[in-house]
């Protein structure tokens, strides 16, 4: 592997006039663009060839936080970047303003696009991190930031990794700008969101504190008006957490709730600006639409006026009359088809986009239910051995959760199901099927039984917590549909079982019939 060593440097900022005169050109082409500040800057990009190995790197202090400082190592595998990164000397990310509570990792490639690795969470003025990407070739730099669920890093830059005698790679040089946001862009109303938050004696977890940031700031930016939807999530989560952490709950719930808020928030904030954008683009065209009708019915008003003046002539003229009257007709007859035409096609098209709208928001809530499903799955999959199939999500209780040939639940069992029925109940629409089965041992009545007592135990006491029972069924299958050969102690316990299959439209799929054998 060759070792080349340069800087890239990062375009000068466009001018705010020139932006401008392109925002007129065509609306479109900067909706890309519409929040976000070209910067430049200076920053080390690095090759780290495919299976190369390791290598180390180094962090060094913008000017913002000269005394920061971190060491990393870069390892090359397959298929993806690992990264580990060490930092000391870190300042408090509130030094440069309330609003910023974390910082968060960046890769910036060539081409100026920037990627969020994660978070980097304080320890005093310390912090570690591992995380991996698919990039190649690409600088790394540490931002202040309001949450972790951020999208494009802000303008203050704390560290950016440096070359240092144990580098190894390949240091491309290249001319290019990423974007980033301007310290404005997060500012609210401080002191009226410190009244709406109550404090507690508890240290407040910083997810906490990020969620209620996120969410102050997605309504700085008008997503009360324009993002109704996702601020309602986002604050709903947060209500979740607040309660929890007053009623001093479990913290990882506390932290998982907060989190969803912090997400919900920052898409609240993002759809908001895009839609009040949009919102500012169509009065523009609207009123360039208006002036433009306008000017069209004062040019036809003033054609129709010399064309009534020309006919009074002509009447005067009685040879004339007759030829400039027919003329006039015919002329109008023409404008009449041309205006039908106009509107002909205005119809069409207005149509055309009711179409291009209706099919953009069914794929829209396609890819909900999709992200809703996957977030799911991982969450039911932190509780109970969780997997994804054509009828639903499939929960499986294994039989060393009831007492031997019983079907009393166990408190490992009872713990497991408390924490899930918190999750369907944050999420309205879903429907459980309880289904117990049994191994071959036993009389078919017996096995039959006592798969649907395990069933309804089970049934029940989902209901206890909370969950609406008209969601809800049992069944007890007994000894059929095993999942393993029943010739085996091995194969007889995975058989003893009670699958929970979660389904609902909200999540892109309706309860079938079991799987039969």
């Amino acid at each position: 592997m060759t070792k080349v060593q340069t800087c890239l440097a990062l375009a000068l900022c466009v001018a705010a006039s020139a932006r401008a005169t392109e925002r007129s050109r065509s609306a479109q082409q900067n909706r890309s663009s519409f929040e976000v500040t070209m910067v430049a800057r200076t920053i080390t990009v690095i090759n780290y060839e495919h299976r190369g190995g390791s290598t180390q790197i180094g962090f060094q202090g913008s000017p913002i936080m000269a005394n920061g400082k971190g060491s990393g190592k870069v390892e090359s595998k397959q298929g993806r970047i690992q990264i580990s990164a060490d930092f000391q000397k870190l300042s408090p990310p509130q030094l440069f303003g309330p609003e910023y509570l974390t910082f968060v990792l960046w890769a910036i490639t060539p081409e100026g696009k920037s990627n969020n690795l994660g978070e980097i969470l304080l320890d005093g003025d310390k912090s570690k991190i591992s995380v991996t990407t698919s990039l190649q070739t690409f600088g790394l730099i540490v931002t202040a930031e309001p949450y972790f669920a951020v999208s494009t890093p802000s303008n203050a830059v704390v560290l950016e990794n440096v070359v240092v005698p144990g580098t190894v790679g390949t240091i491309e040089q290249a001319s290019a700008k990423y974007q980033s946001l301007d310290k404005g862009i997060y500012n609210y109303d401080f002191s009226a969101a410190n009244s709406t938050y109550s404090k507690s004696k508890s240290k407040t977890p910083l997810e906490l504190d990020e969620a209620r940031n996120a969410i102050e700031i997605a309504k700085a930016a008008k997503a009360e008006q324009y993002a109704p939807d996702a601020l309602g999530r986002a604050q709903t989560s947060l209500s979740q957490a607040e309660n929890l952490f007053a009623s001093k709950g479990d913290r990882r719930r506390v932290i998982q709730a907060a989190r969803d808020a912090v997400q919900n928030a920052a898409d609240a904030r993002t759809r908001a600006i895009k839609r009040e954008y949009d919102e500012k683009v169509a009065q523009e065209q609207a009123a360039a639409a208006a002036a433009e009708a306008a000017a069209k019915a004062e040019a036809a008003a003033s054609e129709r006026a010399k064309q009534q003046a020309e006919i009074q002539r002509l009447q005067a003229e009685r040879d004339a009359a007759q030829q400039a009257q027919a003329r006039a007709e015919a002329e109008a007859a023409q404008h009449a088809a041309q205006l039908q035409s106009q509107q002909d096609q205005q119809r069409a098209e207005q149509e055309r986009q009711k179409a291009l709208q209706a099919e953009a928001a069914a794929e829209q809530a396609e890819k909900e239910k999709e992200q809703l499903r996957a977030q799911l799955l991982e969450q039911f999959n932190r509780i109970l051995p969780t997997t994804d199939t054509p009828r639903g999500l499939k929960v499986n209780m294994a039989d060393v959760l009831f007492d031997f040939g019983r079907y009393d639940l166990k408190p490992l069992a009872r713990e497991a199901l408390a924490k899930m029925s918190g999750i369907v109940i944050a999420h309205p629409g879903l429907k459980l099927a309880v289904e117990g089965y049994t191994d071959s041992i036993g009389s078919d009545t017996f096995n039959l039984t006592l798969s649907q007592n395990r069933a309804d135990t089970v049934r029940a006491y989902l209901v206890n917590q909370g969950l609406d029972p008209n969601t809800i069924t049992s069944t007890g299958y007994g000894k059929s549909n095993p999942v393993a050969s029943n010739d085996t102690a091995e194969g007889r316990q995975q058989n003893r079982r009670v699958e929970i299959i979660i389904s609902g439209e909200v999540i892109g799929e309706k309860l079938g019939a079991p799987a039969m054998p």
